[in-house]
């Protein structure tokens, strides 16, 4: 993989006071807190269809879609043919199923495991080849079960799980900002330290 810098960083999620704390909306938890950590501002852009924001120190975009999960492409698409930024100079965020709350993955390109966010950006850019940071939310057990699971809120322990998990992947950003992506990778896809019983 060529060094490749980061030029757009996509949080997945629901608009809406009633999606904030649901599974679903671990990208826009984590993009919120890489822009409290860059000292930005993720203000609504109707022109990108969602909530941008541009920290010019760090070279990066950040963009949370106010389009809903399903036609999150649309606001990807919007600002990536604007600042002409390759998908592969994009990271995508995004709940992830089959990881246990606590586990990330980052990945580039491969499969949509069935993720509507990323079917419909796949769509939009005509390609998979994106980053992905897979915050895991667990599965509820039960395929019929998942609507329903991934838009209510994790119980106690496991969302002091994903918290954990998006502070070690804010720790990874220095590596991601540079296009290290190896070093970010070892530490983003190491197993989580075992939590104190």
């Amino acid at each position: 993989m060529t060094q490749t810098k980061l030029r757009l960083v996509v949080g997945l999620g629901n608009p809406g006071a009633e999606y904030i704390e649901t599974r679903h909306n671990a990208g826009f938890w984590f993009c919120e807190r890489l822009a409290h950590e860059l000292g930005v501002s993720l203000n609504k852009e109707s022109r990108f269809h969602g909530w941008a924001a541009n920290a010019r120190e760090a070279g990066v975009w950040l963009l949370m879609p106010a389009t809903f999960m399903n036609h999150s492409g649309q606001a990807v698409r919007a600002l990536a043919q604007f600042y002409r930024i390759e998908p592969a100079e994009m990271l995508v965020v995004h709940d992830e199923l089959d990881l246990p709350p606590g586990q990330m993955r980052l990945k580039f390109g491969g499969g949509l495991g069935g993720h509507n966010g990323l079917k419909d950006i796949t769509s939009h850019l005509g390609t998979q080849d994106f980053w992905r940071l897979r915050i895991g939310i667990g599965h509820p057990g039960d395929r019929n079960e998942v609507v329903n699971y991934v838009l209510k809120p994790a119980r106690k322990e496991e969302q002091a799980d994903i918290d954990a998990a998006l502070d070690r992947a804010l720790l990874a950003w220095r590596d991601l900002s540079h296009g290290d992506f190896e070093a970010a990778m070892r530490k983003i896809n190491a197993k989580p330290p075992e939590r104190e019983a």
